[in-house]
């Protein structure tokens, strides 16, 4: 089965056509490397604790440049807070020796809160009550048409969008949900646009999300707002969720450049 990335060794990964990005096409798309970011950091917390495993509950990307369409490495994820329940983990991209993405994920024990669960955060109409679209109509990109999507454009910078990749991170690996889940929210800057992309560019140089409960099922959804400030600087906020509900939010800063 095809994928967005080829492992080459422990620590080196080279990208398929699948992760091709958005604004350049001879660059990566940062949302399959988040997603990528995500897993070698469940692995290796799964290596050091298998009987006490912990939730990736926190995920912050500091999206630091671009990535060619190359092979790269990310190293051994570095213990910055170690502790029983709860774990600071760090992990670094990096390209021809220059990092390029780093992440800090904090990792939080599992308990059985049900009796006092509750979510207020709005849910996402029903996957087949929203009309197909097609991404790759608005942007260029092997990422962009390795996905599938139904979306409401509500107003400029404002839908409601479900999305499923066809694609896994990895041949013979298995991804978590929150792997996989992670491998899509980078996505929510380009289904909510408040201009096109002709008009101007609005990359994001970050990505953090929380999620506080297991995803689960092969699409995700992002209910998405896009804000644009005077000044140059934008920030895109999504609610995400499966088919039962919300399970966590992202949050994106964007720089804003008229073209």
């Amino acid at each position: 089965m095809p994928s967005y990335f080829h492992r080459l060794s422990e620590t080196a990964f080279e990208p398929t056509e699948h992760v091709g990005g958005a604004w350049n096409e001879a660059e990566q798309h940062i949302a399959p490397v988040l997603g990528l970011l995500a897993h070698v950091v469940e692995a290796d917390h799964a290596v050091r604790r298998p009987d006490a495993r912990l939730a990736l509950s926190r995920a912050s990307f500091d999206i630091l440049g671009v990535i060619p369409m190359d092979a790269f490495e990310i190293q051994t994820p570095r213990v910055v807070r170690s502790g029983r329940t709860i774990e600071l983990v760090e992990a670094t991209l990096t390209h021809s020796g220059r990092a390029a993405v780093t992440l800090r994920a904090w990792m939080l024990q599992q308990g059985d809160t049900a009796a006092i669960a509750g979510i207020p955060l709005p849910s996402l109409p029903d996957r087949e009550s929203l009309p197909a679209w097609s991404p790759a109509d608005v942007w260029p990109g092997g990422a962009i048409r390795s996905i599938d999507a139904r979306r409401e454009v509500i107003a400029a910078g404002r839908s409601r969008c479900w999305i499923r990749p066809r694609y896994p991170l990895l041949e013979d690996e298995e991804i978590s949900q929150r792997a996989r889940m992670l491998g899509m929210a980078d996505f929510a800057n380009g289904i909510a646009t408040r201009v096109s992309p002709e008009k101007a560019l609005y990359p994001n140089v970050d990505l953090t999300a929380s999620i506080f409960r297991e995803p689960a099922g092969e699409w995700f959804g992002l209910d998405t707002s896009v804000s644009f400030g005077p000044d140059g600087v934008g920030l895109t906020e999504s609610v995400l969720s499966d088919a039962a509900g919300a399970v966590g939010t992202s949050s994106q800063t964007l720089t804003v450049r008229p073209r």
